[in-house]
């Protein structure tokens, strides 16, 4: 009856999406970008690590990270609109610059990110299931975008993202149902699990930090004006935010109370495991929506590492050679690391993008006139950011 009831669920949830109406409404379209990108990676692998980490805290952990990347989005949306009423110059121009620069190297990591996820997930369910055999397959993954990249370009894969995007949020929504069942079937039992935090203070603040790639990709409304004014690409980023937050929290309030502490493995496809004792039907369905969104994210950050290295070098660097550096660069730590410290690496890069935003919006805000109060809150954004690029901590 519960595996009919995901399968129903993710069936629904798919449907109202592919229904014209939805997919062809503009707003909806505008926010997909953002909201495919905070809920992609982050979701597969934060329920288990804010479980064990945190404990009973964990749900108070997850709403720590949606403030924190709120109050940023809150930056990036001034700046939408602060940078579309007028030309500017100077200081700004130059932090922006900068700032281009930072989220070009986000982008790279951000890309090795995605795909030893995808690695890690495509050989966890066969006999294959071993850090060799996912390096083995992220590798062969970089080297095929390499090649698609090169001599054909993106456009036939980037195609790829609203298909994965639909496929991703449907079988969402079968986990929450699924995770939801479990959670009411636990609780009638008088079963719910209240575990002690295992990483608390300054450690604790640190490994959260360290996390927070694992909200990010609101930014990206910022980058769509050549498809949208600025008044949709700022509701499109509070739609986004607000609805991965609902989608986070309630994940998180499921999966932290039903699980013993010996349940959840300190590793990037513990959901998986975890998944089987809630229903079958879910690992299955977490792997197929693990390889389309990982693969679509990759190729969708590859080819806006590429655009923004050929643009900050004047064309010196064309868009194939920065497929090159992106690709060389992540099958090294592919190779070097581990997805844990990968996290915390594009955290602290996504941070340093974000500090330099919110420097931006200082800047702005005393241009425009704008209150002292708002210009306080963007220097204390400013100095958030920069204190999580410094102390982000992986993973142990």
């Amino acid at each position: 009856m519960q595996t009919i009831g995901i399968l129903m669920m993710t069936a629904l949830v798919g449907a109202i999406l592919a229904w014209p109406r939805v997919a062809k409404a503009k707003l909806w379209r505008a926010s997909v970008t953002p909201l495919a990108s905070i809920i992609g990676s982050g979701f597969l692998v934060l329920g288990p690590i804010l479980a064990q980490a945190y404990g009973v805290w964990a749900p108070l952990a997850m709403a720590a990270l949606c403030v924190m990347a709120y109050a940023i989005g809150a930056t990036i949306r001034f700046n939408i609109v602060a940078l579309g009423q007028q030309d500017h110059g100077g200081i700004t121009k130059h932090i922006e610059t900068l700032a281009s620069w930072a989220l070009s190297f986000a982008y790279i990591i951000s890309v090795a990110y995605y795909l030893n996820l995808l690695g890690s997930f495509a050989v966890n369910l066969t006999p294959w299931d071993s850090a060799f055999a996912a390096r083995i397959v992220t590798s062969v993954v970089f080297a095929v975008i390499l090649i698609v990249g090169w001599t054909k370009g993106f456009s036939a894969l980037e195609r790829m993202e609203q298909f994965s995007v639909g496929v991703k949020l449907a079988i969402i929504g079968g986990l929450l149902f699924g995770l939801g069942w479990f959670f009411a079937d636990t609780t009638q039992q008088e079963a719910l699990v209240f575990s002690p935090a295992t990483t608390t203070g300054w450690a604790g603040v640190c490994l959260l930090f360290g996390l927070l790639v694992t909200v990010q990709g609101f930014e990206t409304s910022r980058y769509l004006g050549q498809e949208y004014d600025a008044r949709v690409r700022v509701r499109s980023m509070r739609i986004a935010q607000g609805v991965s937050t609902a989608i986070y929290m309630i994940y998180v309030v499921f999966i932290a109370y039903v699980f013993e502490a010996n349940q959840i493995q300190a590793s990037e496809t513990a959901i998986i495991d975890m998944m089987v004792l809630v229903a079958p039907i879910l690992p299955i369905l977490l792997v197929f929506a693990a390889l389309a969104a990982q693969f679509s994210a990759a190729v969708a950050d590859t080819s806006g590492a590429g655009g923004l290295i050929y643009e900050l070098t004047k064309g010196r660097v064309s868009v194939k050679r920065g497929y090159v550096i992106l690709v060389g660069f992540g099958i090294a730590i592919t190779w070097g690391t581990d997805v844990f410290v990968i996290i915390s690496w594009a955290s602290k890069a996504f941070a340093v993008y974000y500090a330099l935003q919110a420097l931006i919006a200082v800047f702005l805000a005393k241009r425009d006139g704008v209150g002292g109060g708002k210009v306080a809150f963007f220097g204390l954004i400013a100095a958030l950011c920069a204190i999580i690029a410094i102390f982000g901590a992986a993973v142990e």
